[in-house]
Order: structure tokens, then sequence, then C-alpha cells
């Protein structure tokens, strides 16, 4: 049980900055700047994993496209072992503009999504993450691949996306086969139906002994067992640009239980991570390695 695994869709992010403003119809507009990186999701986990040196896997869509030969040179180079569950001629991943203003940002995105897994997919998931020691969940068609998982001893830890119809009672056979749940502060509010992030975090021990709950740019609420605390976020990193950063906190928590760190060491992890992601634009480029995390984490 040497790596992490996850199956997710792939994004690719073309990042213009330097505008004013946005173009009008029939306008044209140069950026200053302009990138190609690959977007957030669980492949920016995977890969913020990969640069603090644990081996990890992902089963995503792949194509024979430009973006996919992008993105699979990507995963290799930061240490992510792709296994491709695409066979058709289209291009598979999902391809976002995002036009970087001053204050805000604008997308213009192709894709689905998600990935909708049929049985040869579930069954190449499955063959790829059997033994993993951690394996990433998100909501979608993988449930059967990861209570199989669960059943075998893997830790699986589950994430989130926004949904305005989150509750226990949609989400019960996710949690209830999650060892740990990471919810920023909206999503923990949502589904579990309190006022305040703290009423969420006591809420979310219905399904978990070792609570998560992100506050934002302020920390992070922890519960273990019966010790409720507080990580404060690291003050030093400077928001440039917040992509991504829920992801990064991510790879940091999994480092942590990766190595068998108590809970309040695994979120000292994550918010050096995800602290560090903010300091630059793009979903992948702020971030630490291995040694640059212990020395953060030496010092707090």
């Amino acid at each position: 049980m040497a790596f992490i695994a996850g199956a997710g869709a792939t994004n690719v992010d073309l990042l213009f900055q330097g505008f004013d403003r946005l173009a009008g119809v029939g306008e044209e507009l140069y950026c200053q700047d302009f990138s190609l990186q690959l977007g957030g999701g669980l492949p920016a986990t995977l890969i913020n994993l990969g640069r603090l040196g644990i081996e990890t896997r992902i089963a995503t869509e792949l194509g024979n496209d430009i973006f996919s030969n992008f993105a699979k040179d990507k995963f290799i180079e930061n240490g992510v072992s792709p296994v491709n569950l695409y066979s058709g001629d289209q291009i598979p991943l999902n391809i976002t503009s995002a036009i970087i203003l001053p204050k805000d940002r604008t997308f213009y995105s192709y894709g689905k999504g998600s990935i909708e897994p049929d049985d040869k997919s579930l069954e190449t998931f499955y063959e790829m993450a059997k033994g993993a020691k951690i394996c990433m969940m998100q909501m979608g068609g993988f449930l059967p691949v990861y209570k199989k998982l669960k059943e075998e001893g893997t830790i699986m830890v589950l994430d989130t996306g926004w949904d305005d119809e989150m509750s226990f009672e949609k989400y019960d056979e996710y949690l209830s086969t999650a060892d740990y749940y990471t919810p920023n502060r909206k999503e923990a509010l949502r589904i579990t139906g309190t006022s305040n992030e703290k009423a969420a975090a006591y809420a979310l021990k219905k399904y978990f002994d070792k609570v998560v709950v992100k506050v934002d740019a302020d920390g992070c609420i922890g519960i273990d067992g019966e010790d409720y605390f507080f990580c404060p976020s690291i003050q030093e990193f400077t928001n440039v640009d917040s992509t991504g950063a829920g992801d990064a906190f991510l790879a940091g928590f999994m480092y942590g239980l990766f190595y068998d760190y108590p809970l309040k060491d695994c979120i000292e992890f994550g918010n050096i991570t995800g602290g560090k992601a903010v300091t630059a634009v793009g979903a992948l480029s702020g971030y630490v390695n291995e040694k640059e995390l212990l020395d953060y984490k030496s010092r707090i």
C-alpha cells in the first residue's frame, strides 16, 4: 500500500492575464500574459502529491488530441501515472479559457464536466487502485469501486464540489463509505443544515470520528475524537489567485495521512500546501516540495 489513487476528469486551463476589461462583441483585445496549465480538481491534488514524492495514479479520460497529450506529459512529469478510460476519437477533457481581470475572472469551458463510467471503466479503475493506501473519492459513478476498496482496507477521502441540494440524505452512501471528508465552510453548512461552521463540524460527527471543515482563508477546524481545535492559515502567504487552493490543501492533508501523522498535523500540512497555492496564478503554479513542506511545518 505505497501509493495514492483516484479517478476523475482531466481539466486543461488556458489562462489569459493582463486585461483591464472584457472585449465587447466584435472587439479583439491582446493580453499581457498567457499560460497553458492543467486545471484544478482531483488531477491537481494528485499532481501536488506527486510533487511531494508520493507515488500517485489516476484513472482518467485521454484522447489523441494535443490537449490530452499535454495533460499526459504533465502527469508523468509530476510523478502521476495515468491510466486511460477513453477509447473514442473526440477530445474527452474539460478545456477552460480563463480571462483574468484585476478583480474578477470569466470562464469559457468545453467538456462534459465529469466521467460517466461504464462497466469496463469501473473494472479498469479498480485494477489500477487495488492495494492503494489512500483513494480519493468524488461524487459520481465510481461508488461501487470506492466501496470495494474500502472493504479491502484502503483509506477513503471524500471531497465534494458545491451542490444546491447537498444533504446527509443525498450523500449518505458516500459519507458512509468515506473515512475522511474535507468540505469548505459553505459546503459544510449546506450539507449539515446548520448555521455556523462549529455546529457543522459537530454535526459531521454523525459519520466521522475525525472531522475537517475548511474555514476559507481563516484556516481549518478539526475534531479528533473529543478534541476540538482550530488551525489558522499561514499568514506569510499572499493571496494572488485562489484557484486550486482546496485541491492543494487536500494534497497536504493526504500527505499527512499517508505517513500516519495525527489529524492536527495533517491539517497543518494542508494549510501549508493550500496557502502556497494561492501565491501564484493557476491551479498548479504555487506549490512546495517535500523538503519545503517539512521546513514550513517545523517553523509553525
